[in-house]
This record gives C-alpha cells, structure tokens and sequence, in this order.
C-alpha cells in the first residue's frame, strides 16, 4: 500500500495543495484508520486515502467544478460524518448482507482482475492504445523486463510457499532497478515529519450549507460506500470471514473504522479514506486478525520518518505483488453457478466492469441491477431480497442522474 504516499500527494497537488501536507494527512488518516480497524473490528484490513476518490476530488470538483479544496474537504468531512452515522444504525451492513453470495464471489474475482490490470499498467506490460483501446507495451524496456523478473521471482516464491513471499519479491525487484540506475534511489533514509501548514482543519461549510453542494456529498457517498463493500466483500471471502450465508460479521465496526478514518483525513487534509483491496496481500501471508491492521498501522506512522525510502520504490516493483494477488482472488470463480444465467450475466458483469472501467463501484452497480432486473423478469422475484430492490431503483437513479458515473 505505500504507493499511495506517493501518488495521492501528487494527485493533491492538483488540487492546489501542498505536497508535503498531503504526505503527512496520507500517513496519518491511513495510521489512524487502520488502527480503529484493528481495534474495533478485528479484520487483517488497511485502510488509507482511496485511488479513484482523490481524482474525483482534484479533478472532479475542484478543477471541474471549481470548487476550492478547503470546501471540497468540508464535502468529504460531512461524508464521512454521514456513514458513521449509517454504520453505527447498521443500514450499511444490511446493504452488504442483502447481496447474494454469488455476486460476492464475483466481486472477489473482479477485484482480483482489477488488481491485476493495475499491476500489469504499472509494470508497462499494458498499455494504452487508441485503436484497441489497450495493447501490448514495449518487452524490451528494461523496466518491463525487471517487472517480469520480479514476477517470476514472486511467482516461485510462492509456489514454494516462502513466508514473505510478496514483499520480498517487492525488495528485489526494488533493490535490482535502483542498483542499474533504471530508477532513481533514496537520497536520504530519513526525514523529520512536519505537521500541515495550510491543509490542517481547513475545511469550509459555507458552500454546503446553502445546499450548492449537495450532489457532491452525495457523490462521494455513492462510491465510497460501494468502494468499501466491494473490498470487504472481497478481501473477507479471500481471508474465509464471510460465512455461509454470505454475511460478512462485524461489517458495521468495519464501516465505521471507514468512515472515522474519512473524518480524520478530511481534518488533516486528503480526500476520502478507504478500506484497501491491495489488503489481500496480507491477508494472503497469512493475515487474520486485527493484528495484521495493527502492524500496518504502526508501518505508516513510521513512514512519516522513512518517506524519501518509501516515496524511492518504483511501480515497476510493487506491481508484480499486485499481479500474483489478483490471480489468487480468482480461484473463486469456480464456485459461481455459471450454468444458470440468472446467477451467471450479474456475476460476469461484476468480474468484468470492475477492470474495464477502473472501478469497483461501477462492477457492483453492474452486477446488483443485472440481478435484480433478470430475477424479476425471468419469474423469480422472491429470490431477490426487498433491499436489493431499493439498491437497484437508487443504484439505477444515481447512474441517470450522473450519466457515466465515475471512473476510479
């Protein structure tokens, strides 16, 4: 996960925010977040400022709307303040309960291939074409090429079922490119950590509270709330805490651990915080209490010394990580009943508008009107609980009312 003290600076910085504010709120929000995690929930789960959300955020509303970032802040704080609400009422763990098991096997696999779209994006093995929308990128790039290495690397390790097998794939590949100078390496090992200057409680309310704002708000609820089912979802299964009925327990201190965690990073100053699917690689060493959530938390505090190491790690190395963990979130598909094709259409909607659009959100939306739609016209209404009827008229308005909806 330590891309993100990385990326979501410059992703801010867009925005009009100081870069080194940003790394700060990003550690923190993501320290603080993980750590209700593990103490209240008691899930493998890392939370941190969430891919997707930060260029709604920059992008969305403070360039395309023109919204000043202290007032797009206050936007993610009332958001945040507004799941903790519904998770503490529970209404966002019914929601999750009400989805059927298959769709949460295809969200598991969905994410899987999600992750592995990434990982293939960041090693250069895909890239952008527009002919074919994506292609095949340059194999003789010496980046790509180390990205392959550290695959395979990977790959081996955890055919022998080597502890530590990702993050010693990650070291390597790390260690190989600084070393050829394909990247640059840490000019320092440690640095002082600096509270925010300008971000710190700099949330505005003016703008909200005449109401000019409303869609926002509503906006980053939307896919935050999906955002975070689909990864519990899927990372829960993966980790074997959803039960036979497709529960997930102690969904609403998760919930929450996700909404406090918003709050605290909208006071810090970043953009909507999130539950994590690159959450699996822990899970897949072996993660499965809170523990594992308590160890990354303390990790990301520590960050806040060792940022110039961490920020010097290129994507061409953590993408081989990202490509092993999403092959292994795909061996659920076996137990999808494909052959009936009211189960089969949502599943393969979940599984692949995930990738293709860059967005757990939108696979979920897929997936829940597809088998809403298809139970009630192919006669079988009663198979499909009343709150998946309303998550489907909303789900359906929203999508009306914001046309594409939005690409994470």
């Amino acid at each position: 996960m330590s891309y993100i003290l990385v990326v979501n600076p410059q992703i801010l910085s867009d925005a009009g925010m100081p870069m080194n504010d940003v790394a700060f709120a990003t550690a923190v929000s993501a320290g603080i977040a993980t750590l209700v995690m593990a103490f209240l929930a008691n899930y493998p789960f890392a939370l941190a400022p969430g891919m997707g959300l930060n260029a709604y955020f920059t992008y969305g509303v403070v360039q395309g709307m023109g919204v000043p970032y202290p007032v797009a802040l206050g936007a993610v704080f009332v958001e945040g303040a507004l799941f903790l609400a519904l998770s503490v009422g529970g209404a966002r763990a019914a929601v999750l309960n009400a989805i059927p098991l298959t769709l949460k096997q295809a969200t598991t696999a969905g994410i899987g291939l999600f992750l592995g779209v990434i990982g293939l994006r960041n090693a250069g093995i895909v890239v952008d074409n527009p002919a074919t929308l994506v292609g095949l990128g340059d194999l003789t790039d010496p980046l790509v090429l180390a990205s392959l290495g550290g695959l395979a690397v990977t790959g081996v390790l955890l055919a022998r079922r080597v502890l530590g097998a990702l993050l010693i794939g990650i070291a390597v590949t790390a260690a190989y490119v600084w070393m050829t100078g394909l990247a640059p390496g840490p000019t320092n090992l440690m640095a002082v950590p600096q509270l925010p200057e300008q971000t710190l409680a700099a949330f505005e309310f003016d703008l909200l509270l005449q109401g000019k704002l409303f869609s926002v708000v509503l906006a980053f609820l939307f896919v935050d709330f999906f955002d975070t089912a689909g990864t519990l979802v899927g990372v829960g299964t993966l980790g074997g805490f959803v039960d036979s009925r497709g529960f997930l327990p102690r969904a609403s201190r998760a919930f929450s651990a996700d909404a406090i965690g918003t709050m605290v990073g909208a006071t810090l100053g970043t953009s909507t915080v999130t539950t994590y699917i690159e959450s699996a690689t822990g899970i897949e060493e072996g993660g499965k209490t809170g523990l594992t959530a308590l160890v990354v938390a303390v990790l990301f505090f520590l960050s806040l010394w060792f940022m110039p190491v961490f920020t010097a790690v290129p994507a061409a190395a953590t993408a081989p990580a990202l490509i092993a963990v999403g092959a292994l979130m795909l061996r659920g598909t076996a137990d999808i009943a494909w052959g009936h094709m009211d189960e089969a259409i949502p599943a393969f909607l979940t599984i692949t508008v995930m990738p293709f659009t860059f967005s757990i959100a939108n696979g979920i939306a897929a997936g829940v009107v597809s088998h809403v739609l298809l139970k009630l016209l192919g006669g079988d209404p009663g198979a499909v609980r009343p709150i998946m009827y309303l998550l489907a008229i909303l789900l359906i308005a929203f999508y009306a009312a914001w046309g594409s909806g939005l690409t994470f």
